[in-house]
C-alpha cells in the first residue's frame, strides 16, 4: 500500500520513535519539580523547545508546545484578538485558511466581532495589495498560512507581514504545512504548527508567540507553559516532535528537490494521460511534495476508492467525499472544478517506482468511474439542432458530478448561440458547472433561483 496523504499526517519518522521510547523512560516526571527526576524531565523540555525554536526562527521562550496544532491556532486567534481588543474587533483572513481558522473566525463573528475574508486567485494565492487594503484601524489580527493545506500554493508571507508591521497589526501564520521544508521567513507576530505533519507523533502542537506581540491566553491558567497552556503535557511526544522535526529538515534541501521532480512528473502526466482533468494550484511557488486535480464527469468518492483498491491512500476536495455534500472552501474560493478532485502529497522517502505506479494506474481508474457513472467519453459531435424553443436538463435531486455529466449529454441538442438551463440543488454544481464551460470552450452565463433548487444557464459557443 503506497500512503499518499502526507497532507493529513505523516507516518512516524524513526527518530521519533526512538525519542519517544526513550523519554518514556526519562521523561515521566513533573518538570516543574525541583527533584532529581523532575530536573531530568525538565533539561528534556527545555531542549525539546530550543530545538523546535531554532527550526521555527524564534527565541525558546517565545515559543510553547500545545496538545494539537489546531489548539495553537485557536489558542492563538482568541489570545490575541483579547488582548487587542480596545483596538478593536475586527479580524482579517484569507479565504483558503485551515478550517482551524474559519471556525475561529465564525465564533468570533458570532460574539460580534467583524471579519474580512481576502479572495484568492485560480491558483490559490492571494494578492498582497488586497490584504493590505483590508487592514483597518481596528484590525486586530490578521491571518495567512504559510502553504495551502490542499493545492500546495505557497504565500507572500514575508509581503503580507511588512504590510501587517507597517499597519501596526499582528499576523498570524499557520505554518503546519511548510515547517517541515524550512522556517517562514518574515517579520511574522505568531505562528502555529503540528508534529503530526512532519514525521511527529499526534498530539502534540506549537505555538510561537514573538515578543512585543500583545497576547493575552484565554480560560482558566496556571504556571505552565508561560500560562498559555494549562495542564500537565505530554513530555514524550514533546521530545519525539521536536528531535523528529529537527531530523526531517536535516533532509528537507535535497529531499524537497526529489519530490519537486516527482511532482512535476505527476503534473505533466496527469495533464496528458487522463482527459479533461485540471491541475490546480500555482505550478511553481508550491509545496515540493503536493499536487491536486480534478477530473470532469467523476465521483470523487468512488475514484478514491478505486484507488484504495490499486494499493494508494490520496485524499480529495469533492463535495461527494464530504458529509456535508458541499465541495472544498478551498477549491470554491479558487473558482476550479471541485469534481473528481484528487490530492496527492508525498511522504519523505516515497519511492519514484511508486509514483510511476500510481500513474499507470490512475488513468484506467478515472476512465471507470466515468464509465459507471455513463459520462460521455469524449467530446460531444454536434448533432441536429432540438426544435425546442427552450433547453433545459432537470438535475434536481441529483449529486456531483451527474449535473455536469447530464450537461455535457445534451449540450450538442442545442444551437450555436442558444442557451440552455441546468436545474440543481447540489451545491457543487455552483463551482463545476462554470468550470466545465472553461473547460468546454462555452459561456456561463449565470445564475438564479428556481423553486427548490437553482437554474445555472450555459450558452452555446461551439
Amino acid at each position: 500500500m503506497s500512503y499518499f496523504d502526507a497532507a493529513s499526517a505523516v507516518p512516524l519518522h524513526p527518530v521519533a520513535r526512538e525519542a519517544l521510547l526513550a523519554s518514556l523512560d526519562e521523561g515521566w516526571a513533573d518538570p516543574a519539580r525541583p527533584y532529581r527526576e523532575g530536573r531530568r524531565a525538565r533539561l528534556l523540555l527545555d531542549a525539546a523547545r530550543e530545538a523546535a525554536a531554532e527550526a521555527v526562527g524564534c527565541r525558546p521562550d517565545e515559543l510553547v508546545f500545545t496538545p494539537s496544532g489546531t489548539q495553537a491556532v485557536h489558542s492563538a486567534m482568541s489570545g490575541t484578538l483579547a488582548a487587542r481588543r480596545r483596538v478593536g474587533r475586527h479580524l482579517v483572513h484569507s479565504a483558503v485558511e485551515h478550517s482551524s481558522v474559519l471556525h475561529a473566525a465564525a465564533v468570533h463573528e458570532a460574539a460580534g466581532g467583524t471579519v474580512s475574508e481576502i479572495g484568492v486567485d485560480r491558483t490559490g494565492r492571494v494578492a498582497v495589495g488586497d490584504l493590505a487594503a483590508a487592514l483597518r484601524p481596528d484590525t486586530a489580527l490578521a491571518a495567512l498560512q504559510s502553504a495551502n493545506h490542499e493545492v500546495g500554493t505557497e504565500q507572500p508571507v514575508e509581503e503580507a507581514a511588512a504590510a501587517c508591521r507597517e499597519a501596526g497589526v499582528p499576523l498570524l501564520v499557520d505554518a503546519a504545512q511548510s515547517l517541515l521544508w524550512g522556517p517562514v521567513g518574515g517579520a511574522w507576530s505568531l505562528l502555529t504548527a503540528s508534529a503530526h505533519k512532519w514525521g511527529g507523533p499526534p498530539g502534540v502542537g506549537l505555538l510561537a508567540v514573538r515578543k512585543g506581540t500583545r497576547f493575552a491566553p484565554q480560560g482558566p491558567q496556571d504556571e505552565r507553559e508561560s500560562g498559555r497552556v494549562p495542564g500537565f503535557g505530554n513530555l514524550p511526544a514533546v521530545v519525539a516532535a521536536a528531535a523528529s522535526l529537527r531530523a526531517v529538515r536535516a533532509e528537507a534541501a535535497a529531499e524537497a528537490v526529489r519530490l519537486r521532480e516527482l511532482v512535476d512528473r505527476v503534473r505533466a502526466r496527469v495533464a496528458e494521460a487522463v482527459p479533461d482533468a485540471e491541475v490546480v494550484g500555482d505550478p511553481v511557488r508550491r509545496l515540493p511534495h503536493l499536487v491536486t486535480f480534478s477530473c470532469l464527469y467523476v465521483d470523487g468518492e468512488t475514484l478514491l476508492h478505486a484507488l484504495d483498491r490499486a494499493g494508494f491512500s490520496v485524499s480529495s476536495g469533492s463535495s461527494c467525499t464530504s458529509s456535508t455534500l458541499t465541495p472544498s472552501h478551498v477549491l470554491r474560493a479558487m473558482g476550479v472544478l471541485s469534481e473528481g478532485n484528487v490530492r496527492v502529497s508525498l511522504p519523505p522517502g516515497t519511492p519514484e517506482g511508486e509514483v510511476d505506479r500510481f500513474l499507470d494506474v490512475l488513468p484506467e481508474a478515472v476512465r471507470s468511474v466515468r464509465e459507471q457513472l455513463g459520462a460521455p467519453a469524449a467530446a460531444r459531435p454536434e448533432s441536429a439542432p432540438s426544435p425546442a424553443a427552450e433547453h433545459v436538463v432537470d438535475a434536481l435531486g441529483k449529486r456531483c458530478p451527474v449535473p455536469v455529466i447530464e450537461l455535457a449529454k445534451v449540450i450538442g441538442d442545442v444551437p450555436v448561440g442558444a442557451t440552455l438551463t441546468v436545474l440543481a440543488d447540489d451545491e457543487a454544481a455552483r463551482l463545476d458547472i462554470p468550470a466545465w464551460c472553461g473547460m468546454r470552450g462555452q459561456e456561463y452565463v449565470g445564475e438564479r433561483a428556481a423553486g427548490e433548487g437553482t437554474a445555472y444557464v450555459v450558452r452555446r459557443l461551439v
